[in-house]
């Protein structure tokens, strides 16, 4: 898995130093997204749309 991206969630930008992250993959790149906003990935991803590479077509879970 390649590590393209910064220590930082996808979506509010802060880093590791400022609150928890979880890793996930996506398309052999790893992300990083903080617990406060794993709801957005689950029930809201096309809000992910410019972070994510596809994120406008995923489907909410």
């Amino acid at each position: 898995m390649e590590n393209q991206h910064n220590k930082e969630c996808v979506f509010c930008k802060r880093d590791d130093q400022q609150v928890p992250l979880v890793q996930l993959s996506y398309q052999s790149t790893a992300y990083w997204i903080c617990p406060q906003h794993i709801p957005i990935l689950i029930h809201e991803p096309s809000k992910l749309q410019g972070m994510l590479p596809g994120a406008e077509k995923m489907q909410a879970g």
